[in-house]
């Protein structure tokens, strides 16, 4: 792993502001934390900066709370972000961003050390407060001594990726252009104005999280996490952005695989079925990526099998095999046993010769089944397996996590044709 990739500790929350401040200054100087130092200052967005100075990591603490905010003005806690978007916070709450900090990251922190557990913080829970939060709650060695300030609730760790890990920098609200108006000003009113800007519309926004730079982590070559990229390359990349299909009208919701209508609108599905030889038939299942902006699916957690089947007259089904979408590895993400996913644009024909009775009088049906933590299941099961090696603090969130994985699995669709019988 690389330096990109190496967290740096963080060593405080400050009881106060002005201590909190303090610290942040003792952590720069003394190298500790990147980033401490950096200044987001108001007005007009430096676009060709905005995305490093915004994800600077690990992020700075807040520091020095600004004279003149309300307690529910200052507060980092999305329950307040909500009394006035109520809106935009009840979509997040229904969104996998609320729960980036759940069971399936929590049994794998009491396996991991401070420095470990950054690298994953960094986009479950990036906020310098969060991190602290949770470095006092595991009794990391770099743990603050003082209590968090007040505007920083003792469960804004557990939220995962809360409104400021995106909105707020230095206590300085940021956000889109309002509609109607223009980019590059501090706007009166709460929280003393906010910056808009129209980086919340570029897909660089995202990027940090959702791409990991070249000297990150692969697998038979291929970077873990290459969201962006497959964008980039894809023919969409000139039409729409990541928030034109996953926060529409800006919604809040951050839609994908987990979600049965967002798949669906991804994909294209056509069968077929043909006799090749007495007895014999090929059944074809024909992918198209027409939705998705990046590979179908983009990484290699989630898994879309095509289950074949043939349906008799009676309505008594024969499985006949399975063929499955996408990038298959190891747990241990080390080795690749196959690659099928597809790119934004392209199709794929996936086949299965099979025996069937001749004369027909029977049906080819194909099920596709979305199992979208698939990658995690086989994980958690492999690590359940080995219980008694884990810490007893581990299992029970495991356990969760588990069960978990098993319940995200849907069926997407289902097709049927009659063979076509050749000349």
């Amino acid at each position: 792993m690389t330096a990109r990739f190496a967290p740096r500790r963080l060593t405080f929350i400050a009881a106060s502001a002005a201590a909190f401040a303090r610290g942040v200054v003792a952590a720069c100087a003394a190298g500790l934390v990147l980033g401490a130092c950096t200044r987001h200052e108001g007005g007009a967005v430096d676009d060709a900066r905005f995305f490093e100075r915004h994800w600077a990591d690990p992020l700075a603490a807040q520091g020095p709370l600004p004279a003149g905010l309300s307690a529910l003005e200052a507060s980092l806690a999305p329950q307040a972000c909500g009394q006035c978007h109520a809106q935009q916070w009840q979509q997040w709450q229904t969104s996998l961003h609320a729960r980036a900090v759940g069971p399936g990251l929590l049994w794998q922190l009491h396996l991991m050390d401070q420095a470990q557990a950054n690298r994953c913080l960094r986009c479950h829970a990036p906020l310098a407060e969060q991190k602290a939060l949770l470095a006092q709650a595991m009794a990391w060695p770099a743990r603050p001594a003082a209590s968090a300030p007040s505007y920083v609730p003792q469960d804004l760790a557990q939220q995962g990726l809360v409104c400021a890990a995106c909105h707020v920098r230095g206590h300085r609200r940021i956000g889109p252009v309002p509609r109607g108006a223009r980019a590059g000003a501090t706007t009166a009113g709460a929280h003393g104005g906010f910056v808009a800007t129209p980086a919340f519309s570029d897909s660089r926004l995202c990027a940090h999280c959702h791409q990991f730079p070249d000297d990150g982590p692969r697998t038979a070559g291929k970077l873990n996490e290459d969201t962006y990229e497959q964008w980039k390359a894809s023919p969409f990349a000139a039409q729409r952005s990541c928030q034109d299909c996953h926060m529409p009208d800006r919604r809040h919701l951050w839609r994908g695989i987990h979600d049965p209508e967002t798949t669906r609108s991804a994909i294209d599905v056509t069968l077929h079925v043909q006799r090749t030889a007495p007895g014999g038939y090929l059944a074809a299942a024909v992918v198209r990526n027409v939705g998705a902006g990046h590979h179908f699916p983009t990484y290699m957690v989630p898994k879309v099998e095509l289950q074949f089947a043939r349906v008799a007259a009676d309505g008594s089904r024969t499985p006949l095999g399975t063929q499955v979408i996408g990038w298959s590895v190891d747990t241990e993400l080390r080795h690749e046993t196959a690659d099928t996913r597809i790119p934004a644009g392209a199709s794929r024909r996936f086949e299965l010769a099979f025996d069937a009775p001749t004369p027909a009088g029977w049906q080819l049906e194909l099920r596709i089944v979305v199992r979208p933590d698939e990658h995690y299941e086989r994980t958690f099961a492999q690590s359940l397996a080995q219980g008694e090696r884990l810490p007893p603090a581990a299992l029970a969130p495991l356990r969760a996590a588990f069960e978990h994985s098993r319940s995200t699995a849907y069926e997407l669709m289902r097709l049927s044709q009659a063979p076509r019988i050749a000349n």
